[in-house]
């Protein structure tokens, strides 16, 4: 590690490989949690290259526990985090109504580092039960649209990882890495990422895969569509700058998507929204990030009929449906 370290401080870039192998050897205890924590934040000081972001991410598909779909088509949707907002939960919220609309999802996601409280919090909050039992998974995902994969359990490797990221509190290029590495590699992704420079790193990486994706990125700083003002949308196809009114939506303020502190203040907020008692603005952020991403499922339908089915998930009660089937 030392000979590493002192290569990237000098500004010089690992290949594809040589990032897979590091990563194996963290995984494997070979490092301590200093040199692992010296070499996290080097992505902090300067952008990571495409050829690293490959490497890793091979690595850890790799050596994770593996979840065959079996051509099953599904959808994620998944933010970097890292941004800062402390924002309620938006894109496991969005899922859920995702799936309440007709769509498979296998929502890939974890404890929060960098954020008060991450996807796995609220739904462990919700009582959820974790599980990397396939069939079990197989299972919900027949009876309720919905499984939830949650990263410790797929990514055991990582485990050496934890309390680096514990201790830090700080977005590191783990962050970049968890949208990518979903076990289950779904056929259809929204991504959400915490700067435009990322966005065009994930956008290269997913067209080797052939997959359906779409990335988005606000412009002033979120990991999602976050209606505060405009917000960059890539796709396999196409490069777009949209705001509030290209959705039909108002522009919101950094307040309207607060968080709360707790998984329990997140999980009430979660629980509204799907109820439709939510605030109009967090019902509205939900809804854009759903339709975008069934809007990802279908690029040929028009991305105002994609919101209606969102919305159409909320009002019926099929989202809220869909939650209690997830759990029960």
């Amino acid at each position: 590690m030392k000979k590493i370290l002192s290569r990237l401080f000098e500004h010089e870039k690992l290949s594809r490989a040589e990032a897979k192998e590091v990563l194996i050897k963290i995984a494997k205890g070979e490092y301590n949690h200093v040199q692992i924590s010296s070499f996290a934040t080097v992505y902090n000081m300067r952008p990571i290259s495409i050829a690293e972001l490959q490497g890793f991410r091979d690595a850890l598909l790799e050596l994770c526990v593996p979840f065959d779909l079996n051509g099953i088509e599904t959808m994620d949707i998944v933010g970097t985090g890292g941004d800062g907002k402390n924002t309620f939960n938006i894109s496991t919220t969005s899922a859920i109504v995702v799936a309440g609309a007709g769509y498979k999802v296998t929502k890939h996601g974890s404890y929060g580092v960098s954020s008060s409280v991450g996807s796995s919090n609220v739904l462990m909050a919700l009582g959820y039960e974790f599980t990397n039992d396939t069939d079990i998974l197989k299972r919900q995902l027949d009876t309720a649209n919905i499984c939830f994969l949650h990263a410790p359990l797929f990514h055991p490797a990582l485990k050496e990882v934890v309390p680096v990221r514990k201790d830090l509190k700080m977005k590191t290029f783990f962050n970049m890495l968890g949208p990518l590495v979903n076990p289950a590699q779904p056929s259809h992704q929204l991504f959400g990422t915490f700067s435009l420079e990322l966005s065009r790193l994930y956008q290269y990486i997913m067209q080797q895969t052939g997959r359906q994706f779409s990335i988005v990125y606000a412009l002033d700083g979120y990991d999602e569509i976050s209606l505060t003002g405009k917000f960059k949308l890539r796709t396999n196809a196409t490069e777009r700058l949209l705001g509030p009114e290209d959705l039909g939506k108002p522009t919101l303020l950094q307040s309207d998507l607060y968080g709360g502190e707790t998984a329990e203040e997140a999980a009430e907020i979660f629980k509204s929204v799907l109820s439709n008692t939510a605030t109009p603005a967090q019902i509205a952020v939900v809804i854009a990030n759903a339709g975008m991403a069934i809007h990802c499922i279908k690029p040929a339908q028009s991305i105002e009929d994609c919101l209606a089915e969102a919305k159409e998930s909320i009002v019926s009660g099929k989202a809220l449906a869909t939650l209690h089937q997830l759990i029960h």
